[in-house]
């Protein structure tokens, strides 16, 4: 490493790290970094390390460059650790002048064959299929003897070696000559002799769906129910490395009968050095008809051997609060008291239990005569109610045997020798979850994880009309196109080999661990000095005037998170995002007026979000920004089909609106997760958008108000070209692409040329092979479009990458000139500028005029930006005290003029106004009695 890079990573280092949720035993992470420019070179992140706190511990990670500034420099980094059990409250991501002083305890091993990965992380062995069903054709859990041992130490490792892809394997083990034999026979001999390599934990799995097939041609509803199963078509070993490794497998889900296939998913697994655990994200796309095909069940399955008595069988599933706990043969019988009331006690705590053959032969008795419980399952069927029930067979019914309201999402099935655990992230949340357990008899049984239960009624994705309401629900083109064709959901789940039963206290971390997954985090301080993600400010209450300001923010953040709960809105295709506004008379949310219901990224709430998680660090607001980031990333985005790469405008469901546009797709609004987390599917997405500006050919933005012409489209400066914009400034900062930065280039030298810059048009006539926008008139649309869907926050930081002041004098002469006075902008203008309604609503415009207060040293503009602000009805009052009792189907807390999208502007731009402008903000501000006296 040179002197000049030695100088320049002892600027930025160390770097202060904290868990956002600390985990409660050793724990694989992965998370990102941002970087100023000229800060890191990427060859010199191998000589990072993660200090523990104590000072002298040191962490190896495994570090790759995640973006890169123009000038080749690192942007940001990914790196990935394992944390020890009883990890420390916080680290320090440091240099190492020799690198080999930081020792690896465990590492990942990954082999490949013709057909399968073999991957080994020194704990669990896992043979991932390539192609074909199932992503799992096995799991072993190490015996203690030969945990954290790689297969190279193993006696039975020439399954693992000695691969050859003509021949298969070499089998080694038996003490003969080697022989060949494929995939199917290596399960066979590896599962023979798990006494000597380890405990066979899942002995296969299955990705299902159950589709319900609808008919009424004849008068009457017929539904024809058939089964099919995810075949792997390609797979992938995204990232192999001494800590983590990454495996992405695609596929499509086949009938049994073989006769059709649909449903396309990606499923990711993760797989960390030392852990018994292993992390998937799996994403579903739906390519079915919604008026025919509905999916009546969809989840992954796991087989798992079981051996011994049926009272050393265990069965567990996390509830509310504390874990139901069953077995095959449970001990209690009407005459179960004494020892064996004892007895009883420690199998429901998972204990191995032995019974004199002469003492306990009347008891044995009892139990030979008692009920044998096969089946088990877990239903939640809404955000406040689930359900277990049990059963001793097909032919026999479904006894309840627990209910409850928000179930923990993790299930358990195992014996003697161990057993495997699933657990669901956002379970409840993201209902109808199930979990189900058949088999528990035999000597192989089924743990399935239902991300739709069947036990529900099946999903239906049909719009709620039959036509459209352009000017009644403020729906947006009288074209239907309400299509989920292309849309997709994203689900996380966690598996565990265990040794044994694991007890409640460990069930529950467990379940909190898939709950939230595991993520360090820089200090809000870091993330601010190193402008990761643009301009915003930090919390200051050190004026009156900023306190004041700071509580309104929280207050907005506050009554979000408590409508989230009181409104309920939580489901598979909902939760994560909010409603648009509100209807005073009934006392609800627009859930039924047309473009008024779901907000779907409308005036960017993804991106308040993930700013005020930056400025505070905070757990809650992250939960809500994620939850958010992956409904509208996946629901409201097409992902293929023919609006790839664009989303569907706010509507009563969340594909319905006929608008679909670039700017709900933009990487701009997922960026912010992707970077934090690294997230290989929010990745995905980003790139899958790249070149959305494509699709606008065959459904022009501005197909309603202005013909087919010379162009082969059309855009506005924003939100369209924004969009674009930001879909390439992504591109170009992860992949060095230097053709999607020309795009840029060449809009802006577009825009530049313009009569009056940026304040021109805002529609141009665009080409999307050359990235030429043709001007077609000074005045031809409305201007706040451009500035309220996340154009400023993008080009406020792609003006930090570019340095081209012309570019940055657009973005302040805009801002400046937004809220002029109609005669200032006549004069500015030279009469170019007509019409009283191109400049509409001011507080959408803070953001921008702000910089150009800012850049300008403009006391006018700052003056107007803080006068819209705090006159605005979110900076005139405290919600909390707003907010008033009513009574609808119950009671509850409202506000009756509420609309998410002023709260959502009105807090992202007061936080860049206190960035930018802070000094001009008055030093008193007068309270109000109420929202209506602020309008007075």
């Amino acid at each position: 490493m040179s002197q000049k890079e030695m100088t320049a990573l002892s600027s930025a280092l160390p770097i202060h790290l904290h868990w956002l949720t600390k985990p409660a035993a050793a724990a694989g992470v992965t998370w990102g970094v941002p970087w100023t420019k000229g800060e890191l070179n990427r060859e010199t992140l191998s000589a990072l390390y993660l200090g523990g706190p104590d000072g002298h511990s040191r962490l190896p990670l495994q570090s790759r460059p995640a973006a890169y500034w123009p000038d080749g420099t690192v942007k940001w980094s990914f790196h990935s650790a394992v944390c020890p059990e009883g990890g420390a409250e916080g680290y320090t991501l440091e240099r190492c002048a020799e690198p080999e002083t930081v020792q690896y305890t465990a590492r990942v091993s990954v082999r490949e064959t013709e057909e399968a990965y073999l991957v080994d992380t020194g704990a669990i062995v896992c043979t991932v299929g390539i192609r074909g069903s199932g992503p799992f054709t096995q799991i072993l859990r190490r015996t203690p003897s030969l945990a954290g041992r790689t297969d190279s130490d193993c006696r039975y490792s020439g399954d693992l070696k000695n691969m050859n892809a003509g021949a298969g394997y070499q089998d080694t083990a038996m003490g003969s000559e080697p022989q060949a034999f494929g995939l199917e026979e290596h399960a066979n001999r590896l599962e023979e002799h798990a006494n000597t390599i380890g405990q066979l934990v899942c002995s296969g799995s299955e990705l299902v769906c159950l589709r319900e097939q609808r008919d009424t041609l004849s008068g009457e509803l017929t539904l024809r129910q058939e089964r099919f199963t995810g075949v792997t078509r390609q797979a992938a070993l995204e990232e192999n490395g001494p800590l983590r490794a990454v495996i992405r497998l695609e596929g499509r889900h086949r009938s049994r009968n073989g006769a059709g296939e649909w449903l396309p998913y990606t499923l990711r697994l993760y797989f960390y050095a030392g852990l018994e655990s292993i992390r998937m994200v799996h994403t579903f796309h739906y390519d079915g008809n919604p008026q025919e095909d509905f999916i009546k069940g969809l989840g992954i399955e796991f087989k798992v051997p079981l051996s011994g008595p049926l009272y050393n069988r265990h069965i567990r599933f996390a509830g509310s609060e504390g874990v139901f706990s069953e077995s095959p043969k449970t001990l209690h019988t009407r005459r179960t008291k004494g020892k064996y009331a004892e007895m009883f006690a420690e199998q429901l705590e998972g204990r191995l239990l032995e019974f004199e053959p002469e003492e306990d032969v009347y008891f044995t008795g009892l139990l030979r005569d008692s009920a044998v419980w096969d089946s088990f399952r877990l239903v939640q069927d809404s955000s406040e109610h689930y359900a277990v029930h049990k059963r001793t067979g097909p032919d026999c019914v479904w006894i309840k045997g627990a209910e409850g309201r928000r179930a923990g999402g993790l299930g358990y099935i195992g014996s003697e020798r161990g057993g495997l655990a699933a657990g669901v992230k956002d379970f409840w949340r993201k209902h109808p979850s199930g979990l189900e357990l058949r088999g528990a008899s035999g000597d192989e049984a089924a743990l399935t994880v239902w991300f739709w239960s069947p036990e529900v009624p099946a999903m239906d994705l049909r719009h709620y009309d039959t036509k459209t309401h352009v000017e009644s629900s403020y729906e947006g083109a009288e074209e239907l196109r309400a299509t989920p064709y292309g849309i997709a959901n994203t689900r996380e789940l966690t598996l565990w080999c265990t040794s044994g039963t694991p007890g409640s206290a460990e069930l529950l971390r467990m379940q909190q661990e898939a709950d939230n997954t595991p993520l360090l985090v820089c200090e809000p301080e870091y993330y601010h000095h190193s402008r990761a993600f643009g301009l915003w400010s930090l919390p200051d209450r050190s004026t009156p005037a900023k306190a004041y300001l700071e509580e309104r923010l929280d207050g907005i953040i506050s009554f979000y998170q408590a409508e989230v709960e009181q409104r309920k809105w939580y489901g598979l295709w909902d939760y994560g995002d909010f409603m648009h506004s509100y209807d005073p008379v009934r006392h609800v949310w627009n859930y039924d007026l047309g473009g008024c219901a779901w907000q779907n990224a409308e005036l960017v709430p993804n991106m308040w979000l993930w700013v005020s998680f930056l400025r505070s660090g905070r757990a809650d607001i992250f939960q809500m920004a994620e939850a958010m980031t992956r409904h509208t990333s996946e629901v409201d985005v097409y992902h293929f089909g023919e609006y790839a790469g664009l989303g569907s405008r706010h509507n009563v469901v969340h594909w319905g609106c006929g608008c679909k546009e670039a700017r709900i797709a933009m990487a701009g609004l997922h960026r912010y997760y992707y970077y934090l987390t690294g997230d290989e599917r929010i990745g995905d997405i980003m790139d899958s958008v790249k070149d959305a500006d494509y699709t606008t050919v065959n459904l022009d933005p501005m197909r309603a108000y202005f013909p087919k012409d010379e162009f082969p489209t059309h855009a506005r400066v924003g939100p369209d070209w924004a969009a674009f914009s930001s879909n390439w400034m992504t591109r170009w900062e992860r992949y060095e692409e230097t053709a999607y930065r020309d795009k840029i280039l060449t809009g802006i030298d577009c825009i530049k040329a313009a009569n009056l810059r940026l304040i021109s048009g805002p529609t141009y006539g665009y080409d999307p092979k050359t990235g030429i926008l043709s001007p077609m008139g000074d005045d031809n649309w409305g201007r706040h479009l451009a500035i309220c869907m996340g154009g400023p926050q993008v080009w406020f930081e792609l003006a930090m990458m570019l340095e081209d002041p012309v570019w940055e004098d657009m973005l302040a002469e805009f801002g400046v000139f937004y809220n002029l006075p109609q005669e200032e902008k006549d004069a500015y203008a030279g009469g170019a500028i007509t019409g009283k309604l191109r400049f509409e609503h001011p507080v959408l415009s803070v953001a921008i005029a702000a910089y150009g207060a800012w850049y300008k040293n403009d006391r006018a503009t700052a003056d107007r930006c803080w006068s819209i602000l705090l006159e605005n009805p979110f900076g005139a009052v405290n919600l909390q005290e707003e907010q008033i009792p009513v009574t609808y189907m119950d009671e509850l807390n409202e506000i009756d003029w509420m609309n998410t999208n002023e709260a959502s502007q009105w807090s992202l731009n007061t936080i860049i106004a206190l960035e930018l402008i802070s000094e001009a903000l008055p030093e008193a501000i007068p309270e109000r009695d109420s929202v209506k006296g602020a309008k007075e």
